[in-house]
């Protein structure tokens, strides 16, 4: 498997856990904000190896591992590494980005994962402006996940989504299992976020859940 980054102890990434991330190489979509850019074109690869080495020798003070990237699910390797951290006792959490809903699955079945998060991009309509890739391609992953026991949606409120594209979101998605994630710069040439205060006062309003704010 391919580790372009290893972070080795988290607090934030996995909800009510105590993680370390591992970071892929590779994503298929193409989205302006994304915070993991250098991750493409970063020469630096961590071995699967020192990962294992290291987890190993926190059993008891780290309870779960969180797989982000990148999107993992690109993996060829993801299964093998998956069935390595469960053997040694860990909880995994996968961040995805829909995209390939038949690894989720299979995940799934293999009882790989205890937890999933996935980016809702953007409604439907605005799927392919914002990401490359249209709605259809991920939604099999969204039906899959939103069976599953532990879940959660996020969208980042890039200043090209709008209040009536979160609420096309919601009427597919359960707001208890929903987040909306402040948007923030990465460079100067990018957009300007929404004000705080503006995404607090629609997540008031809408009855969510935020982040970054």
């Amino acid at each position: 498997m391919n580790i372009a980054a290893y972070i080795r102890t988290s607090t934030i990434d996995y909800p009510g856990h105590i993680s370390s991330v591992v970071f892929t190489k590779g994503c298929n979509m193409r989205c302006d904000y994304c915070h993991n850019k250098d991750l493409e074109v970063s020469s630096d690869n961590v071995s699967m190896k020192n990962v294992i080495n290291h987890l190993s020798k926190r059993k008891g003070l780290l309870d779960a591992v969180t797989i982000t990237g990148g999107e993992p699910t690109m993996q060829t390797g993801l299964i093998k590494f998956c069935k390595k951290v469960k053997s040694m006792g860990f909880k995994i959490k996968l961040d995805t980005n829909g995209t390939n809903p038949e690894v989720v699955q299979e995940m799934i079945n293999l009882n790989l994962v205890d937890y999933i998060a996935m980016d809702f991009k953007t409604s439907p309509k605005k799927y392919q402006d914002l990401s490359g890739i249209l709605f259809e391609k991920v939604r099999k992953s969204y039906e899959i996940i939103s069976r599953f026991h532990s879940y959660e949606f996020r969208t980042t409120l890039y200043p090209t989504i709008d209040k009536d594209d979160v609420l096309e979101i919601l009427e597919m998605v359960d707001k208890e299992n929903y987040y909306i994630q402040q948007y923030r710069k990465n460079n100067d040439s990018e957009l300007d976020p929404y004000k705080d205060e503006y995404v607090r006062t629609l997540c008031d309003e809408l009855k969510l859940k935020h982040r970054g704010i």
